[in-house]
């Protein structure tokens, strides 16, 4: 419990807040009991006044008497006395504290309006207050009025027993609250924590709620992609498998098969040698299956050197064109090449960019029809280099087009070894062409034919 994120995040809630709601409550607390204090006395001061004032109209005994009696059953003690301090008259027991406070009061001093001269209430007896008796500009006398410190202690009492019992309601409230809000809070991370164990348990069929705008749903968001690509890496993976296994297993078939059929004895010598061809073929075939699968990998894990030198795009392609024509020329294909321009430079790696060309140049080959043309052309602005490879071969079906580059995919499902390849060509030549800092689109139509077209910067922009 003590390690959950709620808990840790509600106690920190409930500790931030419980030491602003305590500071509140003391500065709240504190002004309220000054309020009341002051009112106690301000009010006491204001009766004391309203004596004096009666004094000051009739200044004689039956009204110092009258005075006396009119507080005799309150809560306060009224003391009066003439100029000097002696008293003539007072409505309760004089006790000590009171002498001390009257023998110790300047009376030359005592401003008419009179004043609070002991306000010690959480230290003394008695709050007292002196209201001058004033006649013709002089001082006749003065009223002391008392209140027992009780009745402002119990006034105090009671605020803070109502602080106590608010602040207990409070604090309830405040840990309820905070763990409805950590509950809320946590409650998406606790999903997530769900989501990412099922993911590390292979199931990755994982959905969450996209409902929240901010942080939580964007990492809600994020995990729901990444469930989604694991399952499609997933699938790929399977199927790369499955696609591997069958490469590799025809031309083991065949290798087997053969090597079978030449242990017989009754084999004559113009069939072994043709049955040993076939061999050769299949494992030159094996070959460089696994040499693609193994760039492949080198790839995927950036060990896949590039050495980029500047060349002349055209002398690299007549290279190219050289190498290829005899072969359009056994499939009676015409192949031109159109690159005019030999100062355009290309910053490339030779070796690379060789075998991109011979892929996409195979292609073309293995799917153009015989009579028919593939061009090779090469066109550029300031900036960029754009190499066009076209045919008027079988083309690429519609639906095909946006796997045409994914690893052993390929438009003839049924691996005819007529229709050639593996599947990875394409995949190689990509990576390559985006190694370089280029693009490489397919743009095909079904019986109409295939145009690559790749675009390089120029290799005199290159900075």
């Amino acid at each position: 419990m003590f390690n959950k994120l709620s808990f840790k995040i509600g106690l920190l809630f409930f500790v931030f807040i419980l030491i602003i709601e305590s500071l509140l409550f003391f500065i709240l607390y504190t002004n309220l009991v000054n309020d009341r204090v002051e009112e106690v006395m301000d009010n006491l001061l204001a009766r004391g006044n309203t004596h004096s004032a009666v004094l000051e109209d009739n200044f004689e005994s039956p009204t110092l008497k009258h005075v006396g009696l009119m507080e005799a059953p309150s809560d306060y003690a009224v003391i009066i006395t003439d100029a000097t301090g002696n008293i003539l008259i007072n409505s309760d027991p004089v006790e000590e504290e009171m002498l001390e406070v009257i023998e110790h009061t300047d009376y030359e001093d005592m401003p008419i309006e009179g004043e609070i001269v002991e306000e010690r209430w959480n230290e003394r007896e008695y709050i007292v207050t002196d209201s001058p008796i004033t006649i013709d500009g002089a001082h006749q006398g003065h009223v002391f009025m008392f209140a027992h410190t009780n009745i402002v202690k119990r006034i105090v009492d009671q605020l803070s027993d109502q602080f106590f019992v608010v602040g207990i309601i409070t604090i309830l409230l405040t840990i309820i609250t905070i763990f409805i809000l950590s509950r809320f809070i946590t409650l998406p991370l606790i999903k997530i924590k769900e989501a990412t164990e099922q993911l590390s348990e292979g199931k990755n069929n994982v959905k969450l709620s996209k409902e929240r705008n901010d942080e939580l749903g964007e990492l809600a968001n994020s995990i729901t992609r990444l469930s989604q690509d694991l399952d499609r890496l997933k699938n790929e993976r399977n199927e790369f498998l499955a696609s591997i296994s069958h490469e590799l297993r025809t031309p083991l078939t065949y290798i087997k098969g053969y090597a079978d059929v030449i242990n017989r004895r009754d084999m004559n010598e113009a069939e072994v040698k043709e049955y040993t061809a076939i061999i050769r073929e299949e494992t030159e075939h094996l070959s460089l299956l696994i040499k693609n699968l193994f760039e492949l990998a080198r790839l995927d894990q950036s060990r896949f050197v590039i050495e980029r030198e500047e060349v002349r795009l055209c002398d690299l392609i007549q290279s190219v064109a050289d190498r290829m024509r005899p072969l359009f020329k056994e499939k009676q294909v015409t192949y031109t090449v159109n690159c005019a321009d030999n100062s355009v430079l290309a910053f490339v790696d030779p070796k690379r960019f060789q075998q991109v060309l011979l892929n996409i140049l195979d292609n073309a080959k293995k799917h153009s029809y015989e009579g028919g043309e593939v061009v090779l052309k090469v066109t550029h602005t300031a900036e960029e280099i754009y190499l066009t490879v076209s045919d008027e071969g079988e083309g690429i079906p519609k639906e095909d087009l946006p796997h045409i580059f994914e690893r052993l995919y390929r438009v003839e499902k049924s691996r005819s070894r007529e229709s050639g390849g593996s599947g990875l060509g394409l995949a190689i030549a990509k990576e390559i062409v985006e190694s370089h800092g280029g693009r490489i689109v397919i743009d095909s139509k079904r019986g109409r034919g295939t145009c690559v077209r790749i675009t390089l910067m120029r290799g005199d922009h290159i900075e």
